[in-house]
């Protein structure tokens, strides 16, 4: 059967707004028209699409037929630019990818390409272990994750492992871990952690000392930037990857504090088999410098 592009812009419209009204106003029509849009592409495919509510999320009939009209969009938009010889024209590619990836390698190893194709980036940040689920939700075209495998129709290419320190500033050290990093200071001392879906430091600790989450003082800080700063300030000691802390650690602005224990975290690059061309040299040229980095 051959698909509504009416009906499909509407279904999108109102799943990027997350509500009836808002995906109106962006296709200039009236909510109930959108609605009965909607409503008529699910009856022509026999499922539901969209979960009404606040806000409008889709079913998983509905985030299937999400990443196919992202794909869509993203192809016909690569293609006119390419027939109208016209390869200068921007075209926006959405991404999902770790903080700390963002925050250290993935950019420099982007940039030249960005420019010189003339890629647009949106850009979602999550954690790792989670990325993997906006690829799925159909919020993102290509993804940064630590899932090995590649759902159907989509390939997993290895980029390496990031390396993890646990860092904190001289200073800190000293006032906490003076005789080294024993279990009662591990208890007392302050740990900084990105966000509620971190886990590494949380990981460490119960791995090497035993002590559950609820046992340590935490800062919570959900800021690359911000999150580096405090552990360089010694508000508390953190997990780093090793490519972000590498100058700081040669300057001595921050110290390793188990130097034998580093953390290693296989990365993986996810993105569709059928892809656009730009979209495709964007995953060539990714997984070539995050190989680079990690080697």
């Amino acid at each position: 059967m051959q698909l509504d592009s009416r009906q499909c812009e509407a279904v999108l419209a109102v799943l990027d707004s997350g509500s009836f009204e808002q995906a109106a106003l962006r296709l200039h029509l009236t909510p109930s028209a959108v609605s009965q849009r909607v409503r008529a592409l699910e009856e022509s495919l026999g499922t539901p699409l969209v979960v009404r509510g606040r806000p409008c999320r889709s079913t998983p009939k509905g985030q299937r037929l999400l990443q196919y009209l992202r794909r869509v969009r993203l192809l016909e938009e690569d293609l006119q630019a390419e027939l109208a010889s016209d390869l200068g024209a921007p075209l926006t590619i959405a991404v999902a990818v770790n903080a700390d990836s963002l925050g250290s390698w993935f950019l420099p190893a982007l940039a030249g390409f960005l420019i010189r194709e003339q890629v647009l980036l949106d850009v979602t940040v999550d954690d790792q272990d989670h990325t993997h689920a906006l690829l799925e939700a159909g919020l993102a075209l290509g993804c940064i994750s630590t899932e090995p495998h590649a759902m159907r129709g989509c390939v997993a290419a290895p980029l390496g492992n990031m390396r993890y320190r646990c860092m904190a500033s001289p200073d800190f050290r000293e006032r906490w871990f003076g005789r080294g990093m024993r279990r009662e200071a591990v208890r007392r001392a302050p740990v900084m952690v990105f966000n509620r879906k971190d886990k590494l430091q949380s990981d460490f600790v119960l791995r090497h000392f035993g002590l559950p989450p609820d046992a340590y003082p935490c800062h919570y800080l959900p800021a690359s930037e911000p999150y580096l700063q405090a552990i360089v300030l010694g508000l508390g000691w953190g997990m780093l990857p090793e490519v972000q802390a590498r100058t700081l650690m040669s300057t001595g602005a921050l110290v390793d504090l188990a130097p034998s224990r580093s953390v290693d975290v296989a990365l993986y690059w996810h993105s569709w088999k059928v892809q656009s061309p730009r979209l495709e040299r964007l995953s060539e040229t990714l997984v070539d410098a995050a190989r680079r980095v990690f080697a």
